[in-house]
Order: C-alpha cells, then sequence, then structure tokens
C-alpha cells in the first residue's frame, strides 16, 4: 500500500495510489496519514479498503509530505561505511543520533530555500522510517513489528552552519525546506528487505550519489531499537537512516548548492523528488 498527501501547502488531504498509480482521496475515511492512521490496526482498515471506489484526487494536485503531524524528526549520521569513507570519519561504534525540526518537513517536490547567509548547501538522499507503534525498550527482532513503512527523505544540509564556528549538527539540518519526504509511504509489506535498495541522487542532470541500503552500518530494525532505548517512538515519528558517499561536502573540490540547481532523488520501490533551490526572499 502506498499512502500520500496531497494538496495545498497547510491544508494537505490524505491519500493512497490505486494499481494504476492514481491518487484517491482518503478523506471520507481518515483525517490524515498521521497518528492512528499509522498503527496496525488503523493501516489495516485502509487495506481493506477498495481504492477504485474512492474518489480520485483532481489531476495535477502537489504532493505534500507523505506523513503528517510528525512529532520527532531523528537523524542518524555517518551510517554508511563508504560515506564515512568519504568524510575521513571512522565508522561509530554507535549510531550517531541528532534532531531535525519538524518546521523542516516539506513536500517532495516543494522548492528548497537557500537561507540568508547559506554559504555551502548540500545534499543527502536518505531512507526514511516511519513509525506505526509505540516503542520503548524494544529489540532488534520486535522493531520490524514497529514500522509502518518506509519512504525517501532529503536530508538538506548547510555545512557552514553544521561543522564550522559555532557548527551544530541540528542547527545546520533544521531550517525551513530542510527535510524533503515522499512522494510516498511506502508500509513496511512493499518493502520486505529495506537493506537491499537502490538509491540515487543527481544535480542538473549529473549522478552524484549512486548508492544501496547495503552498505548501511545500522540497519531500520537496528535503529529502530537503539532509538528506543533513549526516547520512546510514536506512530508517525520519522527516522532518517544516514546517506549514501557522493554528497557536495565529499567531493573533490566540495561541490555546493545553488539557486537554479535542481536535484532528483530516487529510492528502490519508494518513488522520486525533485526540487529546484531557490534564495530566501523574506
Amino acid at each position: 500500500m502506498k499512502l500520500v498527501r496531497f494538496g495545498p501547502k497547510g491544508r494537505e488531504k490524505p491519500g493512497m495510489l490505486d494499481a494504476a498509480g492514481v491518487v484517491r482521496d482518503l478523506s471520507g475515511v481518515v483525517d490524515d496519514i498521521a497518528g492512528e492512521t499509522l498503527t496496525p490496526a488503523g493501516l489495516a482498515a485502509l487495506r481493506a479498503l477498495d481504492p477504485a471506489a474512492l474518489p480520485a484526487a483532481p489531476a495535477g494536485e502537489r504532493l505534500g509530505p507523505c506523513v503528517g503531524r510528525v512529532g520527532k524528526f531523528v537523524c542518524v549520521g555517518l551510517n554508511y561505511a563508504d560515506h564515512a569513507a568519504e568524510t575521513g570519519a571512522e565508522p561509530p561504534a554507535e549510531p550517531v543520533l541528532f534532531m531535525k525540526a519538524t518546521s523542516a518537513i516539506s513536500g517532495p517536490c516543494d522548492d528548497v530555500v537557500r537561507p540568508r547567509g547559506s554559504t555551502k548547501l548540500d545534499w543527502e538522499i536518505e531512507l526514511g522510517v516511519v513509525i506505526g507503534k509505540e516503542a520503548r525498550h524494544v529489540s532488534e527482532e520486535e522493531a520490524r513489528g514497529h514500522i509502518a513503512g518506509y519512504c525517501v527523505v532529503n536530508d538538506i544540509s548547510e555545512r557552514a552552519f553544521q561543522l564550522e564556528s559555532t557548527g551544530q549538527w541540528t542547527k545546520g539540518k533544521s531550517c525551513d525546506t530542510f527535510g524533503p519526504i515522499g512522494p510516498h509511504l511506502a508500509t513496511a509489506e512493499e518493502i520486505p528487505d529495506p537493506l537491499a535498495l537502490s538509491m540515487r541522487l543527481s544535480v542538473n542532470g549529473r549522478t552524484c550519489q549512486n548508492g544501496s541500503t547495503r552498505t548501511m552500518i545500522f540497519g531500520p530494525y537496528s535503529l529502530v531499537s537503539y532509538i528506543s532505548r533513549f526516547m520512546s517512538l510514536q506512530p508517525g515519528d520519522v527516522i532518517s537512516t544516514g546517506t549514501p558517499p557522493g554528497v557536495g561536502l565529499g567531493r573533490n573540490p566540495p561541490t555546493f548548492l545553488k539557486p537554479g540547481d535542481v536535484m532528483e532523488l530516487e529510492i528502490e520501490g519508494l518513488g522520486v523528488q525533485r526540487q529546484r533551490v531557490v534564495d530566501y526572499d523574506g
């Protein structure tokens, strides 16, 4: 099952994709793709529906973030062995965690805004894990049952904010529009092996990241278990699981985004994102 949210920013409606890829309106069934809708019972109720019996959304509607009312946006750093190597870092012995502000969340094809003072804007394609069942101190074996599904995340980063002067990872990751998620949430049964997914990101048509979730150091089940030791995870929380090599910071010389650049991202089975970079005009 593939779930979406569609419509104007801040007024998105819940939907699902039918077998032909047409968006079907779920607003007569649930209020959002969030919270209780993402629990095992909520998803089971949606699976019982006949998509053909639901109204089709208007053609060409904007797709919003595929999950609404996200409570926590937890990110994992240096979680691909080949990405750690390109940055010159030792692979971590335990997951490196940081938080991304939920106000950074945007739609999969919304513009990415380069904030005031930005000089080193960077891209990161990542597998997103969406929680569907509350998790506290769960084992790795139990963790699978706490995942509602998966989506594409672009963990946009401002490296100067993140790493220089009084740099902090959260500060460099949390500007508005720095968290595109979607286009759809693929429920867990759609992705039987989350560690066997190809990943690709291009900038202006040139491939920059071409990797696989196979090179993750800590897989999704391990991460859910680990994170649940330090904070409870609630339905609708999003975990962004790290990026493969090919980020701008790791290139020689380093290469960063500028207004007018266009990023395209795709993870196998999870759809395509496309964002244009624009300057902040406020």
